[in-house]
């Protein structure tokens, strides 16, 4: 829909939701992989207080698989703009429906060049196999409340 989302003009917005019944563009769990876009597909992904709701905290494989699907839809050096609850927020977990924490050293890992500077060196543990994508921090600012966050895809990944 172009052009019909209040602050968006001129702009091709895509809204993704399970629930049909709150009228998103696209309805789709975003639990089941791979999601519904093409490869490189799209210039930005906005992220509002949703991260913390997939996955689950210390499962792997769903981390890094969520974040691959952005970085895989993302065109290069296309963005991610997101907001998760800080870790010490009482929201973090407060909210039933929040399932992990994300944190500005969780977004490290998605770093391949920050990755290769603290690994070994600092007690972060290694999951470079299960990483095939790539993103550079572009901003980042921690408020009392929520951690917010832009990512850039970097294409090729870094690997």
């Amino acid at each position: 829909m172009v052009g019909d989302k209040e602050g968006w003009e001129g702009q091709t917005v895509l809204t993704v939701d399970v629930e049909a019944r709150h009228m998103p563009d696209v309805v789709w769990n975003l639990e089941s992989f791979p999601w519904p876009f093409e490869d490189n597909s799209t210039e930005e992904i906005h992220a509002y207080e949703l991260l913390e709701h997939l996955g689950k905290q210390g499962d792997v494989a769903s981390f890094f698989s969520h974040f691959y699907e952005c970085w895989r839809i993302l065109k290069p050096g296309g963005h991610l703009a997101a907001t998760v609850p800080m870790w010490n927020s009482p929201w973090a977990w407060g909210d039933p429906g929040h399932r992990r924490v994300i944190t500005t050293g969780s977004l490290v890992f998605l770093d391949h060049e920050e990755y290769r500077k603290q690994v070994g060196i600092t007690p972060m543990a290694d999951y470079r196999r299960s990483w095939r994508g790539d993103f550079e921090r572009v901003a980042c600012q921690e408020t009392e409340h929520n951690l917010i966050f832009v990512l850039r895809a970097i294409k090729p990944a870094r690997i």
